[in-house]
């Protein structure tokens, strides 16, 4: 019968190697063993055992995992519906602080930075969404408008839909947001088009396009980041 995780070295312990180098030394195996925190004694199957059986099942990843139903994780060796919930709650709590909206006052600083906000957000949704951060003199958010929802055409985001949200809340500056529900987040013509529009008339308003992110699957396009800005 193989040993038990209290019987191996401490330096080898996933909870212990967390103490000492900290969650990113552990593998994805290992985080997943310092949530389940028993294995099965009767088969002799250690925790880290279940977490490395997981991580074949959903070919190491987490967004895999978290799309996973209780019947589905329970069909891994060592899962049964306690331990499933307790993953299922575990990466709940991880969407839940993925998806935390920026918080009025919050300092933009980067395209990842409203990436990492907006894509539990945006990124898993069946039809397109289009967003406008807004931001005062500062870059910091005033607030969040969704301007459409819906296939992105200019009939949908039109100008007057976007800029009125500005004036009404004197915003010195907007970031443009939509999501891609094919998970590619390549800008169409269309995306192009709509681009250049909206900051024609930021220029005469006197309102700075910062940005026009465009959200998929675990990725984003930046326009200025990327290269699409003067397309």
């Amino acid at each position: 019968m193989a040993r038990s995780i209290k019987d191996w070295p401490e330096s080898d312990r996933p909870r212990e190697k967390l103490i000492e180098k900290g969650p990113g030394s552990l593998s994805n195996a290992e985080l997943l063993a310092i949530l389940l925190r028993t294995g099965n004694a009767s088969s002799g199957q250690t925790a880290l055992d279940h977490g490395r059986a997981l991580v074949q099942q959903f070919d190491n990843s987490f967004r895999r995992l978290a799309e996973a139903g209780i019947r589905d994780l329970c069909e891994v060796k060592g899962i049964g519906p306690a331990k499933a919930a307790q993953l299922q709650a575990s990466l709940e709590i991880a969407k839940r602080f993925a998806a935390e909206e920026l918080k009025q006052g919050q300092l933009f600083r980067s395209s990842a930075d409203v990436f990492h906000h907006y894509q539990e957000q945006l990124g898993n949704l069946k039809k397109e969404e289009f967003h406008v951060l807004l931001l005062d003199a500062k870059n910091r958010k005033l607030k969040d408008v969704r301007v459409s929802e819906g296939s992105l055409t200019s009939s949908l985001v039109h100008p007057r839909e976007v800029f009125a949200p500005v004036v009404r809340e004197s915003a010195a500056a907007v970031i443009l947001i939509h999501n891609h529900p094919s998970g590619d987040p390549a800008p169409s013509q269309e995306d192009l088009q709509i681009t250049r529009r909206l900051r024609q008339v930021g220029e005469i308003m006197g309102v700075h396009i910062l940005d026009h992110l465009i959200i998929g699957k675990g990725r984003y396009v930046s326009f200025v980041d990327d290269g699409y800005w003067e397309a």
